[in-house]
Protein backbone atom coordinates (compact mmCIF):
# COMPACT_ATOMS: atom_id res chain seq x y z
CA UNK A 1 0.00 0.00 0.00
CA UNK A 2 2.84 2.34 0.92
CA UNK A 3 4.55 1.70 -2.44
CA UNK A 4 1.32 2.50 -4.26
CA UNK A 5 0.95 5.74 -2.32
CA UNK A 6 4.54 6.64 -3.09
CA UNK A 7 3.93 6.15 -6.80
CA UNK A 8 0.85 8.34 -6.63
CA UNK A 9 2.76 11.09 -4.82
CA UNK A 10 5.64 10.85 -7.29
CA UNK A 11 3.29 11.17 -10.29
CA UNK A 12 1.61 14.09 -8.59
CA UNK A 13 4.80 16.04 -7.90
CA UNK A 14 6.63 15.39 -11.14
CA UNK A 15 3.95 16.91 -13.34
CA UNK A 16 5.54 20.35 -13.36
CA UNK A 17 9.18 19.23 -13.68
CA UNK A 18 10.92 21.18 -16.45
CA UNK A 19 13.27 18.86 -18.29
CA UNK A 20 14.72 21.85 -20.13
CA UNK A 21 15.70 23.61 -16.90
CA UNK A 22 17.25 20.45 -15.45
CA UNK A 23 19.12 19.83 -18.71
CA UNK A 24 20.40 23.42 -18.63
CA UNK A 25 21.67 22.92 -15.09
CA UNK A 26 23.27 19.59 -15.99
CA UNK A 27 25.06 21.12 -18.99
CA UNK A 28 26.30 24.12 -16.98
CA UNK A 29 27.33 21.92 -14.07
CA UNK A 30 29.10 19.47 -16.37
CA UNK A 31 31.00 22.32 -18.06
CA UNK A 32 32.07 23.97 -14.80
CA UNK A 33 33.08 20.78 -13.01
CA UNK A 34 34.94 19.47 -16.07
CA UNK A 35 36.96 22.68 -16.39
CA UNK A 36 37.78 22.61 -12.67
CA UNK A 37 38.79 18.93 -12.55
CA UNK A 38 40.73 19.08 -15.82
CA UNK A 39 42.76 22.08 -14.63
CA UNK A 40 43.45 20.33 -11.34
CA UNK A 41 44.52 17.10 -13.04
CA UNK A 42 46.79 18.93 -15.50
CA UNK A 43 48.53 20.72 -12.64
CA UNK A 44 48.94 17.45 -10.72
CA UNK A 45 50.31 15.62 -13.78
CA UNK A 46 52.89 18.30 -14.59
CA UNK A 47 53.94 18.61 -10.94
CA UNK A 48 54.12 14.82 -10.59
CA UNK A 49 56.37 14.55 -13.65
CA UNK A 50 58.68 17.30 -12.36
CA UNK A 51 58.95 15.91 -8.84
CA UNK A 52 59.57 12.31 -9.87
CA UNK A 53 62.50 13.37 -12.02
CA UNK A 54 64.44 13.17 -8.76
CA UNK A 55 63.30 10.67 -6.13
CA UNK A 56 65.70 11.98 -3.48
CA UNK A 57 64.73 15.65 -3.45
CA UNK A 58 61.34 16.47 -4.93
CA UNK A 59 60.15 19.43 -2.88
CA UNK A 60 60.45 23.01 -4.08
CA UNK A 61 64.00 24.07 -3.44
CA UNK A 62 66.59 26.66 -4.41
CA UNK A 63 70.34 26.37 -4.26
CA UNK A 64 71.89 29.82 -4.10
CA UNK A 65 75.38 31.26 -3.99
CA UNK A 66 76.98 34.66 -4.24
CA UNK A 67 78.12 35.94 -7.60
CA UNK A 68 81.85 35.85 -8.18
CA UNK A 69 83.07 39.24 -9.39
CA UNK A 70 86.36 40.94 -10.13
CA UNK A 71 88.90 41.04 -12.94
CA UNK A 72 92.43 39.69 -13.25
CA UNK A 73 93.56 41.49 -10.11
CA UNK A 74 91.06 39.46 -8.07
CA UNK A 75 93.04 36.33 -8.91
CA UNK A 76 95.83 37.60 -6.66
CA UNK A 77 93.89 39.71 -4.18
CA UNK A 78 91.30 37.07 -3.40
CA UNK A 79 88.29 38.93 -4.90
CA UNK A 80 85.01 39.26 -3.09
CA UNK A 81 83.95 36.89 -0.34
CA UNK A 82 81.46 34.24 -1.44
CA UNK A 83 80.80 33.02 2.11
CA UNK A 84 77.40 33.59 3.69
CA UNK A 85 77.53 35.20 7.12
CA UNK A 86 75.19 34.26 9.96
CA UNK A 87 73.35 37.57 9.50
CA UNK A 88 72.81 36.89 5.79
CA UNK A 89 71.51 33.39 6.51
CA UNK A 90 69.17 34.79 9.14
CA UNK A 91 67.88 37.39 6.66
CA UNK A 92 67.17 34.71 4.07
CA UNK A 93 65.43 32.54 6.67
CA UNK A 94 63.14 35.43 7.57
CA UNK A 95 61.78 35.77 4.03
CA UNK A 96 58.12 34.74 3.70
CA UNK A 97 58.89 32.31 0.87
CA UNK A 98 61.71 30.51 2.74
CA UNK A 99 60.37 27.57 4.72
CA UNK A 100 63.73 26.17 5.68
CA UNK A 101 67.38 27.07 4.99
CA UNK A 102 70.31 24.65 5.09
CA UNK A 103 74.01 25.06 4.44
CA UNK A 104 76.28 23.10 2.15
CA UNK A 105 79.29 21.88 4.10
CA UNK A 106 82.37 21.58 1.89
CA UNK A 107 85.28 19.22 2.40
CA UNK A 108 88.28 21.06 3.87
CA UNK A 109 90.57 18.10 3.14
CA UNK A 110 92.01 16.46 0.03
CA UNK A 111 89.89 13.83 -1.70
CA UNK A 112 90.92 11.36 -4.38
CA UNK A 113 89.11 8.35 -5.79
CA UNK A 114 90.19 5.32 -7.79
CA UNK A 115 88.26 2.62 -9.64
CA UNK A 116 88.97 -0.34 -11.92
CA UNK A 117 87.14 -0.25 -15.27
CA UNK A 118 87.64 -3.00 -17.82
CA UNK A 119 91.01 -3.94 -16.41
CA UNK A 120 92.18 -0.35 -16.49
CA UNK A 121 92.66 1.69 -13.36
CA UNK A 122 91.51 5.27 -13.17
CA UNK A 123 91.95 7.83 -10.42
CA UNK A 124 90.99 11.45 -10.00
CA UNK A 125 90.81 14.23 -7.45
CA UNK A 126 87.33 14.94 -6.14
CA UNK A 127 85.47 17.18 -3.76
CA UNK A 128 82.71 16.36 -1.33
CA UNK A 129 79.79 18.37 0.01
CA UNK A 130 77.02 17.55 2.44
CA UNK A 131 73.59 18.98 3.19
CA UNK A 132 71.31 18.36 6.17
CA UNK A 133 69.51 15.04 5.91
CA UNK A 134 66.14 16.77 6.35
CA UNK A 135 66.39 18.10 2.79
CA UNK A 136 66.18 14.57 1.39
CA UNK A 137 62.61 13.48 0.68
CA UNK A 138 63.83 9.89 0.59
CA UNK A 139 67.07 9.04 2.35
CA UNK A 140 69.24 6.77 0.19
CA UNK A 141 69.76 3.22 1.37
CA UNK A 142 72.64 3.01 3.84
CA UNK A 143 72.88 6.80 4.15
CA UNK A 144 75.04 6.80 7.28
CA UNK A 145 78.68 6.55 8.23
CA UNK A 146 80.30 5.19 11.38
CA UNK A 147 84.13 5.05 11.32
CA UNK A 148 84.12 2.64 14.25
CA UNK A 149 81.73 0.16 12.63
CA UNK A 150 82.12 0.51 8.87
CA UNK A 151 84.51 2.57 6.75
CA UNK A 152 82.31 2.59 3.64
CA UNK A 153 81.33 6.08 2.48
CA UNK A 154 77.89 6.37 0.77
CA UNK A 155 77.81 8.88 -2.09
CA UNK A 156 75.00 10.59 -3.99
CA UNK A 157 76.24 11.60 -7.44
CA UNK A 158 74.88 14.24 -9.76
CA UNK A 159 73.35 12.73 -12.89
CA UNK A 160 75.13 15.42 -14.89
CA UNK A 161 78.51 14.07 -13.81
CA UNK A 162 77.65 10.59 -15.04
CA UNK A 163 76.50 12.02 -18.37
CA UNK A 164 79.77 13.97 -18.72
CA UNK A 165 81.72 10.78 -18.16
CA UNK A 166 79.68 8.65 -20.57
CA UNK A 167 79.38 11.12 -23.44
CA UNK A 168 82.54 13.12 -22.93
CA UNK A 169 85.41 11.43 -21.18
CA UNK A 170 84.59 7.76 -21.88
CA UNK A 171 83.75 8.36 -25.54
CA UNK A 172 87.04 10.17 -26.19
CA UNK A 173 89.25 7.71 -24.27
CA UNK A 174 87.70 4.45 -25.47
CA UNK A 175 86.46 3.57 -21.99
CA UNK A 176 83.20 1.66 -21.46
CA UNK A 177 80.06 3.67 -20.82
CA UNK A 178 78.26 2.76 -17.62
CA UNK A 179 74.67 3.00 -16.42
CA UNK A 180 73.41 4.15 -13.05
CA UNK A 181 72.80 0.59 -11.92
CA UNK A 182 76.28 -0.51 -13.02
CA UNK A 183 78.21 2.31 -11.40
CA UNK A 184 76.45 1.59 -8.12
CA UNK A 185 78.13 -1.83 -8.13
CA UNK A 186 81.66 -0.61 -8.87
CA UNK A 187 84.20 -1.01 -6.04
CA UNK A 188 85.36 2.54 -5.32
CA UNK A 189 88.28 3.56 -3.15
CA UNK A 190 88.43 7.03 -1.65
CA UNK A 191 91.50 8.68 -0.19
CA UNK A 192 91.06 11.44 2.39
CA UNK A 193 94.19 13.28 3.46
CA UNK A 194 95.35 16.32 5.38
CA UNK A 195 97.41 17.31 8.41
CA UNK A 196 100.10 14.94 7.20
CA UNK A 197 97.71 11.96 7.37
CA UNK A 198 96.05 9.81 4.72
CA UNK A 199 93.37 7.14 4.95
CA UNK A 200 91.81 4.96 2.28
CA UNK A 201 88.12 4.17 2.58
CA UNK A 202 85.67 2.06 0.63
CA UNK A 203 82.92 4.00 -1.11
CA UNK A 204 79.74 3.18 -2.98
CA UNK A 205 77.28 5.26 -4.97
CA UNK A 206 73.86 4.87 -3.37
CA UNK A 207 71.82 7.34 -5.41
CA UNK A 208 71.69 9.90 -8.19
CA UNK A 209 70.20 13.37 -8.20
CA UNK A 210 69.34 15.70 -11.03
CA UNK A 211 68.99 18.59 -8.58
CA UNK A 212 72.11 18.37 -6.46
CA UNK A 213 74.95 19.47 -8.72
CA UNK A 214 77.61 18.04 -6.44
CA UNK A 215 79.08 14.88 -4.94
CA UNK A 216 77.13 14.53 -1.72
CA UNK A 217 78.12 12.53 1.36
CA UNK A 218 76.40 12.18 4.77
CA UNK A 219 76.83 14.95 7.30
CA UNK A 220 78.23 12.43 9.77
CA UNK A 221 81.11 11.56 7.44
CA UNK A 222 81.79 15.20 6.60
CA UNK A 223 81.98 16.16 10.26
CA UNK A 224 84.32 13.25 11.06
CA UNK A 225 86.58 13.89 8.07
CA UNK A 226 86.83 17.65 8.64
CA UNK A 227 87.67 17.12 12.30
CA UNK A 228 90.44 14.63 11.48
CA UNK A 229 91.89 15.83 8.16
CA UNK A 230 91.02 19.51 7.61
CA UNK A 231 94.11 21.73 7.61
CA UNK A 232 92.13 24.90 8.37
CA UNK A 233 88.54 25.33 9.58
CA UNK A 234 85.98 26.45 7.04
CA UNK A 235 85.09 30.15 6.95
CA UNK A 236 81.42 29.32 6.42
CA UNK A 237 79.04 28.01 3.76
CA UNK A 238 79.35 29.34 0.23
CA UNK A 239 76.13 27.68 -0.94
CA UNK A 240 72.71 27.41 0.69
CA UNK A 241 69.80 25.12 -0.04
CA UNK A 242 66.36 26.62 0.58
CA UNK A 243 63.06 24.82 0.78
CA UNK A 244 60.91 27.48 -0.85
CA UNK A 245 57.21 28.04 -0.38
CA UNK A 246 56.88 29.46 -3.91
CA UNK A 247 60.27 29.64 -5.59
CA UNK A 248 58.76 31.01 -8.80
CA UNK A 249 57.29 33.97 -6.93
CA UNK A 250 58.64 37.24 -8.42
CA UNK A 251 59.61 38.24 -4.87
CA UNK A 252 62.22 35.47 -4.82
CA UNK A 253 63.96 36.68 -7.97
CA UNK A 254 63.79 40.29 -6.79
CA UNK A 255 65.42 39.37 -3.46
CA UNK A 256 68.21 37.37 -5.10
CA UNK A 257 68.95 40.11 -7.63
CA UNK A 258 69.03 42.89 -5.05
CA UNK A 259 71.47 40.95 -2.85
CA UNK A 260 73.76 39.75 -5.62
CA UNK A 261 72.80 36.08 -5.20
CA UNK A 262 72.23 33.61 -8.00
CA UNK A 263 70.31 30.34 -8.18
CA UNK A 264 72.14 27.25 -9.37
CA UNK A 265 70.92 24.95 -12.12
CA UNK A 266 67.35 25.12 -13.38
CA UNK A 267 65.81 25.75 -9.99
CA UNK A 268 64.83 29.33 -10.79
CA UNK A 269 63.61 28.50 -14.31
CA UNK A 270 61.51 25.52 -13.22
CA UNK A 271 60.27 27.61 -10.30
CA UNK A 272 59.00 30.32 -12.64
CA UNK A 273 57.34 27.70 -14.83
CA UNK A 274 55.74 26.14 -11.77
CA UNK A 275 54.56 29.55 -10.54
CA UNK A 276 53.04 30.41 -13.95
CA UNK A 277 51.46 26.95 -14.02
CA UNK A 278 49.96 27.56 -10.58
CA UNK A 279 48.55 30.94 -11.65
CA UNK A 280 47.13 29.50 -14.87
CA UNK A 281 45.57 26.59 -13.03
CA UNK A 282 44.14 28.97 -10.46
CA UNK A 283 42.57 31.18 -13.12
CA UNK A 284 41.13 28.23 -15.06
CA UNK A 285 39.95 26.61 -11.82
CA UNK A 286 38.30 29.87 -10.76
CA UNK A 287 36.41 29.97 -14.06
CA UNK A 288 35.25 26.42 -13.42
CA UNK A 289 34.14 27.34 -9.90
CA UNK A 290 32.19 30.36 -11.20
CA UNK A 291 30.43 28.25 -13.82
CA UNK A 292 29.69 25.57 -11.22
CA UNK A 293 28.30 28.21 -8.84
CA UNK A 294 26.08 29.58 -11.59
CA UNK A 295 24.84 26.08 -12.38
CA UNK A 296 24.09 25.58 -8.70
CA UNK A 297 22.05 28.78 -8.77
CA UNK A 298 20.21 27.53 -11.86
CA UNK A 299 19.32 24.27 -10.12
CA UNK A 300 18.17 26.06 -6.96
CA UNK A 301 16.07 28.41 -9.06
CA UNK A 302 14.57 25.46 -10.96
CA UNK A 303 13.73 23.64 -7.73
CA UNK A 304 12.20 26.75 -6.19
CA UNK A 305 10.06 27.30 -9.27
CA UNK A 306 9.02 23.66 -9.17
CA UNK A 307 8.13 23.93 -5.50
CA UNK A 308 6.16 27.09 -6.23
CA UNK A 309 4.24 25.38 -9.02
CA UNK A 310 3.52 22.43 -6.73
CA UNK A 311 2.69 24.64 -3.79
CA UNK A 312 -0.94 23.59 -3.61
CA UNK A 313 -0.09 19.92 -4.05
CA UNK A 314 2.55 20.08 -1.31
CA UNK A 315 0.06 21.85 0.94
CA UNK A 316 -2.48 19.10 0.28
CA UNK A 317 0.04 16.32 0.99
CA UNK A 318 1.01 17.96 4.26
CA UNK A 319 -2.65 18.18 5.26
CA UNK A 320 -3.04 14.48 4.45
CA UNK A 321 -0.35 13.66 7.02
CA UNK A 322 2.80 13.44 4.90
CA UNK A 323 5.83 14.81 6.75
CA UNK A 324 8.06 17.48 5.17
CA UNK A 325 10.86 14.89 4.93
CA UNK A 326 8.62 12.47 3.03
CA UNK A 327 7.61 15.15 0.54
CA UNK A 328 11.15 16.44 0.18
CA UNK A 329 12.48 12.96 -0.55
CA UNK A 330 11.20 13.07 -4.12
CA UNK A 331 13.03 16.32 -4.80
CA UNK A 332 16.13 14.88 -3.15
CA UNK A 333 16.02 12.04 -5.68
CA UNK A 334 15.88 14.50 -8.57
CA UNK A 335 18.81 16.55 -7.28
CA UNK A 336 20.95 13.53 -6.40
CA UNK A 337 20.26 11.88 -9.76
CA UNK A 338 21.16 14.96 -11.80
CA UNK A 339 24.29 15.67 -9.75
CA UNK A 340 25.40 12.04 -10.07
CA UNK A 341 25.09 12.28 -13.86
CA UNK A 342 27.08 15.55 -13.82
CA UNK A 343 29.86 14.02 -11.70
CA UNK A 344 30.17 10.87 -13.80
CA UNK A 345 30.17 12.89 -17.01
CA UNK A 346 32.83 15.31 -15.73
CA UNK A 347 35.11 12.47 -14.61
CA UNK A 348 34.76 10.69 -17.95
CA UNK A 349 35.57 13.86 -19.89
CA UNK A 350 38.54 14.61 -17.57
CA UNK A 351 39.92 11.10 -18.08
CA UNK A 352 39.59 11.44 -21.85
CA UNK A 353 41.20 14.88 -21.95
CA UNK A 354 44.08 13.66 -19.75
CA UNK A 355 45.12 11.29 -22.52
CA UNK A 356 45.92 14.29 -24.72
CA UNK A 357 48.89 15.25 -22.57
CA UNK A 358 49.64 11.80 -21.07
CA UNK A 359 51.32 10.62 -24.28
CA UNK A 360 53.80 13.56 -24.47
CA UNK A 361 54.62 13.07 -20.78
CA UNK A 362 55.28 9.36 -21.29
CA UNK A 363 57.46 10.18 -24.31
CA UNK A 364 59.87 12.04 -22.00
CA UNK A 365 59.87 9.24 -19.44
CA UNK A 366 57.32 10.76 -17.05
CA UNK A 367 54.03 9.28 -15.97
CA UNK A 368 50.78 11.15 -15.22
CA UNK A 369 49.48 11.33 -11.68
CA UNK A 370 46.64 9.13 -10.45
CA UNK A 371 43.09 10.19 -11.18
CA UNK A 372 41.91 8.99 -7.77
CA UNK A 373 42.56 12.27 -5.86
CA UNK A 374 40.79 14.23 -8.61
CA UNK A 375 37.89 11.79 -8.44
CA UNK A 376 37.66 12.24 -4.66
CA UNK A 377 37.76 16.04 -5.00
CA UNK A 378 34.99 15.94 -7.60
CA UNK A 379 32.97 13.61 -5.38
CA UNK A 380 33.47 15.94 -2.42
CA UNK A 381 32.40 19.00 -4.40
CA UNK A 382 29.26 17.36 -5.77
CA UNK A 383 28.42 16.01 -2.31
CA UNK A 384 28.66 19.56 -0.98
CA UNK A 385 26.51 20.92 -3.83
CA UNK A 386 23.93 18.17 -3.28
CA UNK A 387 23.85 18.87 0.45
CA UNK A 388 23.26 22.58 -0.22
CA UNK A 389 20.45 21.70 -2.62
CA UNK A 390 18.81 19.37 -0.12
CA UNK A 391 19.07 21.83 2.76
CA UNK A 392 17.45 24.49 0.58
CA UNK A 393 14.64 22.14 -0.45
CA UNK A 394 13.98 21.03 3.11
CA UNK A 395 13.95 24.63 4.34
CA UNK A 396 11.45 25.58 1.61
CA UNK A 397 9.09 22.69 2.36
CA UNK A 398 9.32 23.15 6.14
CA UNK A 399 8.43 26.82 5.74
CA UNK A 400 5.41 25.70 3.70
CA UNK A 401 4.52 23.19 6.42
CA UNK A 402 4.36 25.84 9.13
CA UNK A 403 2.31 28.05 6.85
CA UNK A 404 -0.23 25.26 6.68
Amino acid sequence: MKEKNDNVVWRLLRCNISVTQLAGYALAGLTGLTILLTALQLYRDVTHAREHDDTLISRDYLIISKKVSGGLTSLFSGGNSTVFSDAEIEEISSQPWARKVGSFTASDFNVAASVELGGRGMSTYLFFESIPDEFFDVRPSGWDFDPERDNTVPIVLSKDYLSLYNFGFAASRGLPQISESTISLLPLKVSVSGRGRQQWLNARIVGFSSRLNTIAVPEGFMKWANENFADTPSEGPSRLIIEADAKGDPGVESFLRSHGYEAAGDGAVSGKANYVMSLTTGVVGAIGIVISALSLFILLLSIWLLLQKNSEKIHLLLLLGYTPSAVARYYYMIVAGVNCVVLIGALIVTAIVQQWWATPLQAIGASPASLVPTLLIGLGLMTLVTAINMISIRHKIISRYFQS
